[in-house]
């Protein structure tokens, strides 16, 4: 199990693109869009997502993450949501890593290994 203070330093980086700025976070040896503060801007996509605790500036803190067919759906109806909310006392966000050339069980490969590095406090299996 890692320590709290290991999973505090997620980066987010911002790029400009198209007079658009973007946010991405990496976790393990992913870049995930995001962190977003609500669902608006993800999509009904296959992905892999991250639910993230804001702690204070840009440092993060992994609650969750899963995968699914349709990332935006799953996020919104999640049967976790109660456990998010019990283990972040500021700021809940949502990332995703868009897959489409993944099928499930390369998305489950890629949860399980995030799962693996950073031991999220939701979902232990």
């Amino acid at each position: 199990m890692k320590a709290e203070n290991e999973m505090d330093h997620l980066p987010v980086h911002y790029t400009l693109t198209n007079r658009r700025i973007l946010m991405s976070i990496k976790i393990g040896k992913y870049t995930f869009e995001g962190p977003y503060t609500s669902t608006a801007k993800l999509e009904d996509r296959s992905g892999v997502y991250a639910i993230l605790c804001q702690k204070n500036g840009n440092n993060y803190n992994l609650v969750d993450v899963g995968e699914s067919a349709a990332v935006k759906s799953r996020v919104e109806t999640h049967d976790r949501k109660d456990c998010w909310r019990r283990n972040c006392h500021s700021t809940l966000t949502v990332a995703v890593y868009y897959t489409p050339n993944l099928q499930q069980p390369g998305r489950m490969a890629v949860e399980q290994e995030i799962r693996a590095q950073y031991d999220p406090i939701c979902g232990k299996r």
